[in-house]
């Protein structure tokens, strides 16, 4: 069981002394405040401090700093905090033990691989629903942002005690699949040498001429005699196939893996999209005009009501979007649910979220996630991002491209919400401006040092971690610290982008170590204090490796 974190032990702290100044009178405050603490900017004002006083001046009409110092007196000192600082205008500085400190090396080497982890989750069902692009095409650089985010998120929230599922929803209904299955048979019927144009909107890419020339490789010429109907469903169901299984592929090679591929058309064969419209009608959020079925969605604070069932009878998209989540939220019970939508989805959001509570369930058990564009340069050119026109830049050239790892590390690096900017030349840079270089041979080296110490016969088991005393040694082990605070965080706030900024941070402090702190030596009398620098080493590597983890990433042990 992980242990409690450090954060919430000092806001406990902090809070205890409130009560305490209640009982004698100095505090008079009926309810328990917002406790914040942080870690400082400057090492000086210690490893965390909060300015509750300076936020409970006004309300309590007492001086900032003397409220501090009040404050600081009722916390007591012991096992892990080592003093406790008013510092002016307001602020109550808490300075971590060094015996601590260094005790948490072995806490690290223990915890292994589970080393990070919270119990925030505490087993709660979520889903997190990405990337769900149409199978028209093959996944492009826009995309992959989509993908790399979802990704980390679902690591993040498992770290945090969450039982996530990781969900494609296959849009395989709707005029956008009967436009490729149209583009498909024409490439198919040009292929074979007949005479055909792909539909004014239909797919162009020369995917699509590819995909139309496997058909035709293995299914031979018979669709050229069927009925155009017949020949239409079956080419398109082939299609379909073939390009979820090319999409499944690309994702997998950059390790976005899913547990569950949902099909649209399920909904309709199951008769949950018709339990959903059911279930507004009932509860007077649907009326008819003009042919049309509308959602009342204005009586739930929207801007303007929207159209379900146009008054041809054929739903529109948001109309299976209701269903799908009236199946995740009541058919398959999940606490909550994020959704990652791409920028041109931003305005449907709050739509979704009424559709969501006109069918009974809290709209706050859904969230919705927007990545923005990306715009992908190479030599100082803007590399075009379009499905229809054929001027691909897909995701399998991109990891081909720059690798993996990169792509996943800089599509991570950005808050999801701002449009960003992909350098390719930066990507593929072997040296510390590449920020995946840089995290990664850190991990390399660590591995470096123990596979010597190993080759030297060197047992560090039982080194003695009192004897990490060095500044460099204390500030790594406080680096390596932050993680399982990080994951909180993150999980809390479904923002898994601070990931790359940590792992770098990380990287900073173990290089500074590695500059400052010889760690194996062949003289003798430094073999203790190479035992325990060989422990933090350990104990690092652990780190890092977890951080490249959740961002699935690989941990190589040489470059």
């Amino acid at each position: 069981m992980p242990a409690p974190l450090l954060i919430h032990t000092i806001q406990q702290l902090v809070a205890q002394a409130i009560e305490a100044a209640r009982e004698e009178g100095v505090l008079q405050l009926e309810t328990m405040p917002e406790i914040q603490v942080e870690r400082p900017g400057n090492s000086e004002h210690g490893d965390f401090a909060t300015n509750l006083p300076l936020r409970l001046a006004r309300a309590t009409r007492i001086n900032p700093l003397e409220l501090a110092q009040s404050l600081a007196g009722h916390i007591p000192t012991g096992e892990i905090i080592d003093r406790v600082e008013a510092a002016p205008p307001g602020f109550i500085n808490f300075y971590l033990k060094e015996s601590w400190l260094q005790q948490q090396v072995d806490t690290v080497r223990q915890a292994g691989d589970t080393f990070g982890n919270v119990e925030l989750g505490q087993g709660r069902r979520m889903m997190v629903e990405f990337v769900s692009v149409n199978p028209t095409g093959p996944v492009h650089v826009g995309h992959t942002r989509g993908a790399v985010l979802g990704s980390a998120l679902s690591n993040v929230l498992e770290a945090a005690g969450f039982d996530v599922t990781r969900e494609y929803y296959v849009n395989d209904a709707g005029n956008q699949m009967q436009l490729f299955y149209r583009s498909v048979l024409s490439a198919y019927k040009q292929t074979l040498g007949q005479e055909a144009e792909i539909p004014e909107n239909g797919y162009k890419g020369e995917y699509i001429f590819d995909l139309a020339k496997e058909i035709a490789e293995s299914e031979g010429s018979r669709f050229l005699d069927q009925d155009e109907e017949q020949a239409l469903k079956e080419i398109g169901d082939i299609g379909r196939e073939k390009m979820v299984a090319t999409i499944k592929d690309d994702l997998t090679g950059i390790g976005v893996e899913f547990d569950n591929w949902f099909s649209e058309r399920t909904l309709f064969e199951s008769g949950e999209y018709d339990t959903a419209i059911k279930i507004l009608g009932d509860n007077n959020y649907l009326s008819e005009r003009d042919g049309a079925t509308w959602f009342n969605s204005t009586m739930l604070g929207d801007d303007k009501d929207n159209v379900l069932v146009r008054s041809s009878g054929e739903p529109t998209y948001f109309a299976s979007d209701i269903a799908y989540h009236y199946n995740k939220f009541i058919e398959r019970g999940y606490d909550s649910v994020v959704d990652i939508w791409g920028a041109d989805h931003q305005g449907h959001v709050p739509r979704m979220k009424s559709a969501v509570e006109a069918l009974g369930v809290e709209r706050d058990r859904l969230t919705v996630l927007i990545s923005q564009m990306v715009t992908l340069k190479s030599d100082g050119e803007v590399m075009r991002i379009s499905k229809r026109t054929g001027n691909l830049v897909t995701l399998k050239e991109l990891a081909e491209e720059v690798g993996t790892d990169a792509c996943r590390f800089f599509f991570l690096a950005r808050t999801p919400s701002t449009q960003m900017e992909f350098d390719l030349e930066l990507a593929k840079k072997e040296s510390s401006e590449n920020p995946v270089y840089y995290v990664q041979y850190a991990h390399a080296r660590n591995a470096s040092i123990l596979n010597l110490a190993r080759e030297r016969k060197i047992d560090w088991s039982s080194g003695d971690v009192s004897l990490l005393t060095h500044p460099a040694e204390l500030e790594l082990i406080r680096a390596m610290l932050q993680l399982p605070e990080l994951v909180d965080q993150m999980a809390r706030a479904l923002e898994p982008h601070h990931l790359p900024h940590y792992a770098t941070d990380l990287a900073n402090s173990f290089h500074n170590f590695y500059e400052n702190c010889r760690v194996v030596s062949s003289n003798e009398e430094d073999n203790a204090i190479s035992a325990a620098r060989l422990k933090l080493v350990e104990s690092a590597q652990i780190v890092f490796r977890r951080a490249l983890e959740l961002m699935g990433m690989s941990a190589p042990d040489r470059m």
